[in-house]
């Protein structure tokens, strides 16, 4: 009860996406699930419902035979509120005092912390702290939070408001905040945008991205100098885990050969008809006016050839 009384309705910042819909996250030994490719296809199919540093409101909390379930804004599912379910009316008919919209889209999800095999007695730290991949409880504003959920570089690059290439779009609004001017252009087939910050007498950067990731930054100096970056100054991409690499090594061709043996010595293949091959040697033809004998004796192996062939 100490518990849900000092949790619920908690504002808290987020330290790790969350996507919308019915499948919300899994917290077990201090590691998310679903993660890295699996839930960026979350995030793209049902969009997100909290980013890294956004604040949001836990809403529901219940304890369950092995693990804690926690609910963030209203969560994955439309809940009605109490006085939408109230009515008034007469003989002839009701209506509700307030009605809701039953099209209305749920904007939360959830997290469920699990235990290998029962809830055991927390204290309100020690769940804060098992809770702290997915909650920050003492972050004391946005970027504060969001920089606990970056790598150390890009960490040092936004404290000192610099964009490094190979940044994503969160990153760069947290290191220079939002572009006061915007371009969208095409290049081929590749569409980019680019953010510019600074107008003259000041220094000017050009941040060019495409989808998500900073390609290019180009800074115009005061002095004339002008300085262009498009080198990967910051790799974001997730390293493929133990069971992706296990997936890929079960993904082979399948093959009759026992782990460790090597491919036998193969006969070298003739292309009869390929460019540049030499056809293979002609037989003999039959002598003249004799056409060639196919009443071979049953059992008996014979070799037909393309120029024994009546035309």
């Amino acid at each position: 009860m100490d518990l849900i009384h000092s949790l619920e309705s908690e504002l808290v910042y987020i330290r790790t996406p969350f996507p919308m819909g019915k499948k919300g996250l899994t917290l077990k030994n201090g590691v998310t699930s679903p993660s890295g490719k699996d839930l960026q296809v979350l995030m793209n199919m049902y969009g997100p419902a909290v980013k890294p540093g956004e604040q949001a409101r836990i809403t529901a909390l219940d304890i369950k035979s092995d693990r804690i379930h926690f609910e963030i804004n209203g969560g994955p599912v439309k809940k009605p509120k109490w006085y939408q379910r109230i009515e008034v009316g007469t003989g002839a008919g009701t209506a509700p005092v307030a009605p809701s919209d039953p099209t209305a889209n749920p904007r939360g999800s959830f997290v469920d912390l699990v235990f290998d095999h029962y809830v055991p007695e927390l204290s309100l730290p020690e769940l804060k702290q098992l809770l702290r991949p997915v909650f920050d409880f003492d972050a004391r504003s946005a970027l504060e939070a969001y920089l606990e959920t970056v790598p150390p570089k890009a960490k040092e690059a936004i404290q000192n408001h610099q964009v490094l290439v190979g940044m994503n779009r969160e990153m760069v609004i947290y290191s220079k905040g939002r572009p006061p001017k915007k371009i969208r252009e095409k290049e081929g087939e590749t569409d980019y945008e680019d953010w510019i910050y600074g107008d003259p007498p000041q220094d000017v950067d050009f941040v060019r991205l495409v989808g998500d990731e900073v390609v290019r930054v180009e800074t115009m100096k005061v002095s004339g100098e002008r300085i262009i970056r498009t080198a990967k100054e910051i790799d974001l991409a997730p390293k493929p885990s133990a069971a992706a690499a296990e997936t890929a090594s079960h993904n082979k061709p399948p093959t009759l050969r026992r782990p460790g043996e090597e491919l036998p010595n193969e006969s070298p293949t003739t292309v009869t008809n390929g460019p540049g091959v030499p056809p293979p040697p002609a037989d003999p033809p039959p002598p003249s006016g004799q056409p060639p004998n196919f009443a071979e004796p049953f059992g008996q192996e014979h070799t037909l050839h393309n120029a024994d062939l009546p035309l």
